[in-house]
């Protein structure tokens, strides 16, 4: 019984198509707002790595297609927020900050305000984008494609909850990519930073990070294999796992329990 664990001395790295995603220049260019959130939903999902320097302000600029300054100012903000440190000198730059992981108290809250109804909502919504995703990639993706995410599954870690939320929420972007719609990846990033901290909360069970990592591994293949239809089942009966953990740690926290029992 085994998990795909990386070393912990290693950084879980995206296959490039996400991280073009994050660095795609921005269709309402100008606002420095645009900017800090494209980064901050990459720093959360995991995508830009704790430790990892970022693009100079010239080339932040030039990428998302928007003013010097513009790029400074978003810098500035995550540097407020805490997510990106600036160092002086030769091998200085801007560098990510682990984000910290969302506290179980703050989720508890979160996860007991949504009644079931909204709760099974937001997930039937989640797995639709998903699937969809998944279908659209199985009939587009080229071997480059499947190479580069055998790649980046090669790497993820499911072995430890942190890790597990991130690569969980890292690979349905990752299939957001592959289906080469903007449109979808867009959503994808959008619901990854909003909802992901409390949709993947469920990696704290070793059961469900288990099978959460052997479900990844079959929708690749199933993409690989231009399975779309398998690809499409496969994506929903994870999310279902996902959801069912999800209602059944709200009704313990509504009787007095805790997330876990």
């Amino acid at each position: 019984m085994t998990t795909p664990i990386r070393d912990a001395a290693r950084t879980t790295r995206p296959a490039p198509g996400a991280r073009d995603a994050v660095f795609a220049q921005l269709s309402d260019a100008g606002r420095a707002e645009q900017v800090a959130r494209r980064l901050t939903d990459a720093i959360v999902l995991g995508v830009l790595s704790p430790g990892e320097r970022l693009p100079n302000e010239a080339d932040l600029a030039r990428r998302f297609g928007v003013a010097l300054v513009t790029a400074r100012e978003a810098l500035g903000m995550l540097r407020e927020a805490g997510l990106v440190e600036t160092r002086r000198g030769r091998d200085g730059g801007s560098f990510v900050v682990h984000p910290g992981d969302a506290d179980e108290p703050m989720l508890a809250t979160r996860l007991r305000g949504l009644s079931q109804v909204e709760l099974s909502d937001l997930t039937v919504y989640v797995t639709a984008i998903a699937a969809g995703c998944a279908d659209r990639a199985a009939e587009r993706t080229t071997p480059a494609d499947d190479a580069r995410l055998a790649a980046w599954l090669a790497a993820a870690d499911f072995g430890e909850p942190a890790e597990a939320r991130r690569s969980a929420g890292g690979f349905l972007l990752e299939l957001a990519v592959l289906s080469q719609s903007t449109r979808l990846v867009r959503e994808q990033i959008r619901l990854q930073a909003e909802f992901g901290p409390l949709l993947w909360l469920g990696m704290r069970d070793a059961a469900l990070r288990e099978g959460t990592a052997g479900s990844v591994r079959a929708i690749a293949d199933a993409v690989a294999a231009s399975d779309a239809a398998g690809a499409r089942a496969e994506v929903t009966a994870l999310l279902g796992r996902v959801a069912r953990w999800l209602l059944a740690a709200k009704a313990r926290i509504e009787t007095g329990g805790t997330i876990d029992g």
